[in-house]
């Protein structure tokens, strides 16, 4: 597994994440089904299905943390690992929450997903959401956790101007993908209707989710976003929005393209965009650094040659801790020793020469005869 160090504010280039939402019956079994199927075609190495308290169990082979423990809500978390280019191994992580309430029905299972390589990510590998989940619209596990924004499809801004202020402030503050907003100079037929995500790298389709304006929507999205984010939305182009806290190097005008032409062709320049500013150092989400140190430091799914490693590592440790103990029986009975000859000389008896004592006077030791003794001490001379 890489070992790179973890920045406290950026993601490291070695990582892919995601969060977000799936609001079918049953989240774990289509994750399941779906690694099932992976590892029957060769397509990963392997994978593990555990439990929360089996996954809090550490293996010892990597430091341990205790933000490596997967947290009392959480229901299964399955691991998997996989090849990519050039041989580079790929480990990922992905754990399912319950939801913290079932008041409304766009709650579902939360999940969180994190996967690092051993060299520095690359846009053509495999996108790690579809090695746990099936790539398919019939499963409905691409949904934000931002209500009523999801993942592969294009998602209309609302109308009202508060609930659409409300969501750009949610999708820049919440969310750990990637937000576009484009403006459809005119209302597109089905080809133009086709996301733009579709034209992006495997990995990165899936970390970028895709609004779009409406053509009499020109004014109050524009509006709402220099108001909330300070970047402007060109009549008929697009703009990435900028996270919080702010990207280095960002700059709205370096990420705003003027003009979008949406009739199914691919908007080269637009992806050329997103492609850039996916590349940029991302800030780090304030529950990422957990999942990340959870993939690092609480990995199950070993290899025979980590296994390997595990039980020397162990064979190591046990050695080490019983020649410890050794040392110290050893120092405990030295101490014994000197404190029991210490005790048999100063309960030994005789003058303060050295000489013995009779052995009459042993015999004298009683107690009413040394209350006697006592006693004696206080009478006056003339008594």
């Amino acid at each position: 597994m890489a070992k790179n160090s973890t920045s406290s504010t950026t993601v490291p280039d070695t990582a892919w994440l995601g969060r977000g939402r799936h609001l079918g019956p049953e989240a774990e079994r289509d994750v399941r089904r779906n690694l099932i199927a992976l590892k029957a075609a060769g397509v990963i190495d392997g994978f593990l299905d555990l439990d929360p308290i089996e996954a809090a169990r550490s293996t010892d082979l990597f430091p341990r943390d205790e933000s490596a423990d997967p947290g009392p809500s959480a229901r299964r978390v399955f691991e998997a690992r996989w090849g990519v280019a050039d041989g580079v191994t790929v480990r990922a992580q992905l754990t399912t929450y319950e939801p913290e309430s079932r008041r409304t029905e766009h709650e579902g299972v939360t999940w969180v997903l994190a996967a690092e390589a051993e060299r520095a990510w690359e846009g053509s590998w495999p996108s790690p959401a579809t090695v746990f989940w099936p790539d398919s619209d019939q499963v409905a596990w691409d949904h934000e956790t931002v209500p009523g924004v999801r993942l592969r499809t294009t998602n209309h801004l609302p109308k009202d101007d508060g609930e659409l202020r409300r969501l750009l402030r949610d999708c820049t503050r919440q969310s750990w993908f990637v937000h576009v907003v484009v403006h459809e100079a005119m209302t597109p037929d089905t080809p133009g209707r086709r996301p733009i995500t579709a034209f992006l790298a495997p990995s990165l389709k899936h970390r970028v989710v895709e609004h779009r304006a409406t053509p009499e929507q020109a004014l109050i999205a524009d509006f709402a976003m220099k108001r909330e984010l300070g970047v402007g939305l060109p009549r008929g182009g697009a703009v990435v929005l900028p996270p919080t806290p702010q990207v280095p190097g960002y700059d709205a005008e370096r990420f705003t393209v003027r003009d979008v032409f949406l009739d199914g062709t691919e908007p080269t320049e637009l992806i050329e965009k997103i492609v850039e500013f996916a590349s940029l150092p991302q800030p780090l989400p304030a529950d990422a650094e957990q999942v990340l140190t959870r993939l690092r430091q609480g990995w199950h799914l070993l290899t025979p040659d980590e296994e390997l490693v595990h039980a020397r590592a162990m064979v190591t440790k046990y050695a080490k801790a019983l020649e410890a103990m050794t040392a110290s029986c050893d120092l405990y009975r030295e101490a014994a020793e000197s404190a029991l000859a210490a005790l048999a000389e100063a309960t030994s008896g005789g003058d303060a020469t050295g000489t013995p004592a009779p052995a009459a006077a042993k015999q004298d030791a009683s107690p009413l005869k040394s209350l006697t003794k006592t006693l004696a001490r206080f009478r006056g001379p003339n008594r």
